[in-house]
């Protein structure tokens, strides 16, 4: 897990945003699977969500204080599908959509942030700070994992990409 770290937190520090989005993205997947290999991916993908991320996602709104989820787990389940497999920002057509429609990733500007700001059906979020918090969970997360051994156990097969001349 520590080179799928590694590799967005360079991502992010590259400003190479549509390396780390990708990635990022992907983190639920591999990590509920890792977790809870015999649930399929959407479910997987939201609890994970919905344990990681949704209490940055989710905040007291207005005068009256009201709660309101800026992003839920299916939209962002919806979001991953649309991009990873589709290379979209639009989600209306994504069977996992919840409330969104589409999403717009902000560049980070400078001396100040656009982040978690919705207007009408579209989400606009700082990259940078998706994927941080995108790596905040996934370190989260490895800390709960660490006494799991059939998670550990997994977790030795995930891909890796070998030195030259340092293969198995």
């Amino acid at each position: 897990m520590d080179n799928l770290s590694n590799a967005l937190r360079s991502s992010i520090e590259n400003k190479n945003w549509y390396g780390a989005l990708f990635i990022a993205l992907s983190v639920p997947d591999i990590c509920g699977y890792i977790e809870s290999p015999n649930s399929r991916s959407q479910a997987r993908y939201e609890e994970w969500f919905k344990k990681y991320m949704l209490h940055k996602y989710s905040m007291q709104v207005g005068a009256n204080a009201t709660q309101h989820t800026f992003l839920s787990p299916s939209d962002c389940y919806a979001l991953r599908c649309a991009l990873l497999h589709e290379g979209r920002e639009e989600i209306v057509e994504q069977r996992a959509r919840d409330a969104l429609d589409r999403f717009h990733f902000i560049e980070p500007p400078p001396g100040g942030m656009i982040h978690c700001n919705q207007v009408n059906n579209i989400l606009q979020l700082q990259v940078d700070i998706f994927c941080s918090d995108i790596l905040g969970g996934l370190a989260q997360w490895q800390k709960d994992m660490a006494g799991n051994a059939e998670a550990q156990e997994r977790v030795s097969y995930i891909l890796k990409v070998y030195p030259t001349g340092n293969m198995p």
